[in-house]
């Protein structure tokens, strides 16, 4: 499993995104929907967290906006 910052996770209910992630620790927020409004930071040890993600899925990332170029000029 390749864990990146900024992931998001579904384990049943709960949502979880990294928002911190070190060599052997992970700071993760925990929410009950996609907006994170309500959830909570926590850290725990890689290993840890890795045994929360069992059985959970990988919310698909929305592909990264792309940058906005001037248009062409024309002579």
């Amino acid at each position: 499993m390749k864990l990146k910052q900024g992931q998001i996770w579904q384990c049943g209910d709960e949502f979880v995104r990294i928002v911190q992630l070190e060599r052997l620790e992970v700071g993760y927020k925990s929410a009950s929907n996609l907006k994170f409004t309500d959830g909570k930071h926590e850290h725990t040890s890689k290993k840890d967290f890795c045994r929360l993600l069992k059985g959970a899925t990988l919310i698909s990332p929305l592909p990264p906006e792309k940058p906005s170029t001037p248009p062409a000029r024309t002579a």
